[in-house]
């Protein structure tokens, strides 16, 4: 088919409505749902579908008594149907934005780790002089260098931590903002809070909080006391919220490991104690990651570019405090 004929069929024949409907079928793997979730008849969806089938030429659902799914022509469809309606709602931002700049919407997935910190102090200075942008905050799960939630294009970006290239994310775009250091933390209240020397040794059969096993923070701590031919200690509280594990650290009976960012924004508000504990464990990149070849918002730009004003400063105290003079080149995956 020539490049003129396919303009001329998707210009004349294909409907944004039918292609909706698709969708709607491929996400519920039934008509009869799509129809309901639509508000339209089920002969209707039924309709929409066998029209678009008549004009790619080939079938785009398997049919069988416990549902629809997608064939290899249904897939490829929908992977360029959402990147259509993508640009089309990304277009409708522009306008927006450009009809009132103080306008339009932006979406983040976040690690809770760095939502507990560093997420409202970017927001705080952005809103200030963008205050009619609405937030959308996801919480993202990144051990697995999942971008499920990027690549259906549900959310703009993702602020997470840096690790070691671990998988095939050519579609996914990292901007590396800084480096994070490691901390053993107490409550002020803990009777290690007043030690001036401890050694890690001492610390394995205390109370420790953390996240669970596949947490790049946890794999770096217990490194450290493999490193000193230790035995990792014994968590007694694994969580991923941090609620919990700040109410508890507060308590003053149990240690975890923080991330500088973290301790940044909390650490005299929840009354913790950094212990003067060197761990030896190599700092966590944090970046933003957004996909490959999208075209972001100007609204989103900008995010990102406050993003960075707000890790440089961090960047900075950091250096400063450690007699650092040069960044160390980031690796460019999100943990």
């Amino acid at each position: 088919m020539s490049s003129e004929d396919a303009d001329s069929r998707i210009g004349r024949r294909f409907r944004l409505r039918e292609l909706h409907i698709l969708f709607a079928v491929a996400q519920f793997g039934s008509m009869a749902k799509a129809a309901a979730h639509l508000a339209i008849t089920q002969p209707a969806v039924s309709q929409a579908v066998s029209a678009l089938e008549a004009e790619v030429r080939v079938p785009l659902l398997e049919r069988s008594p416990h549902g629809v799914t997608l064939t290899i022509y249904g897939e490829a469809l929908l992977k360029r149907g959402l990147e259509a309606f993508d640009a089309l709602k990304q277009g409708l931002r522009d306008i927006e934005y450009l009809a009132d700049p103080e306008s339009g919407e932006i979406r983040i997935g976040c690690a809770e780790s760095l939502a507990a910190g560093l997420l409202p102090s970017i927001i705080d200075r952005f809103s200030s002089r963008h205050s009619q942008i609405v937030f959308h905050i996801v919480e993202a799960y990144t051990a697995e260098l999942d971008f499920r939630q990027l690549r259906e294009r549900s959310i703009d970006l993702v602020l997470g931590r840096l690790s070691k290239p671990t998988g095939d994310v050519d579609d996914i775009s990292v901007e590396f903002l800084f480096d994070d250091p490691l901390f053993v933390v107490a409550g002020k209240n803990s009777p290690w809070a007043r030690r001036s020397h401890i050694d890690l040794a001492e610390l394995t059969n205390e109370r420790w909080i953390m996240a669970p096993s596949n947490n790049i923070v946890r794999s770096l701590f217990f490194e450290a006391f493999r490193v000193r031919g230790l035995d990792p200690p014994q968590v007694k509280i694994v969580s991923n919220s941090m609620h919990v594990r700040m109410h508890l650290l507060a308590t003053g009976r149990f240690l975890t490991v923080l991330a500088s960012s973290l301790l940044r924004h909390n650490a005299d508000r929840w009354s913790f104690k950094v212990l003067p504990i060197n761990l030896g464990v190599q700092q966590l990149p944090v970046g933003i990651a957004t996909l490959r070849g999208r075209v972001l918002s100007p609204a989103v730009q900008l995010f990102i570019e406050d993003a960075k004003l707000v890790a440089q400063s961090i960047s900075t105290c950091v250096g400063i405090a450690r007699g650092e003079g040069q960044r160390r080149k980031p690796p460019t995956n999100i943990r």
